[in-house]
């Protein structure tokens, strides 16, 4: 989505690789490439779609040991997708202190009901067991935020069913939106 709104300039960041369990709900992963690195399948298809625009890929976790190894100062915004507690808090909290804008993802994982979805500044998410995780690890180790963070959750109470496709679609559309309006107002 970003892409087809006329964003040409991407860092792409991850280190896993398509696994079946990915065909469900990420729209890289297919039968065919089940075992290949997830950021050069996205590349490849991000190229597809728009030929000219700069995609840059790093094969690399965002965590304690990696994180000096990321200039986070070249990017204006930073989108967080990562479901590691830890790795999650650290980038959230570098960021906001290269003056980032930052957009996050709370948890997604057993949720059914894309209509319970929500945005919200971080201190503000309710009801989210990773937000409040977040928050309760950034206190204690000192990791406090320089700036605002605008974030998609789901109010939903998660239960023992498994996450529908269409409930991680929606928290993409609308991180994507989120940054669309950003930079939208930005040019204002």
């Amino acid at each position: 989505t970003l892409l087809r709104t006329g964003i040409g300039h991407l860092t792409l960041v991850d280190f896993d690789k398509v696994d079946t369990t990915n065909l469900n709900r990420q729209i890289v992963a297919t039968a065919a490439n089940i075992g290949q690195n997830k950021v050069q399948e996205m590349q490849k298809r991000l190229l597809q779609i728009c030929p000219e625009a700069d995609i840059q890929i790093i094969d690399r976790q965002y965590n304690s040991e990696t994180a000096d190894s990321f200039d986070l100062s070249q990017y204006d915004i930073v989108v967080d997708a990562i479901d590691m507690v830890e790795c999650k808090a650290l980038l959230l909290y570098r960021a906001t202190q290269a003056g980032c804008r930052v957009y996050s993802s709370m948890g997604a994982g057993r949720k059914t009901d894309p209509q319970k979805i929500r945005t919200a500044e971080f201190w503000k998410v309710q009801g989210c067991p990773l937000a409040r995780a977040l928050r309760t690890r950034m206190k204690k180790a000192g990791l406090m935020p320089a700036s605002k963070i605008q974030c998609v959750y789901s109010e939903e109470i998660s239960g023992e069913k498994g996450t529908l496709a269409p409930v991680v679609g929606v928290f993409g559309m609308t991180l994507a939106s989120m940054v669309i309006n950003d930079l939208t107002l930005a040019q204002k």
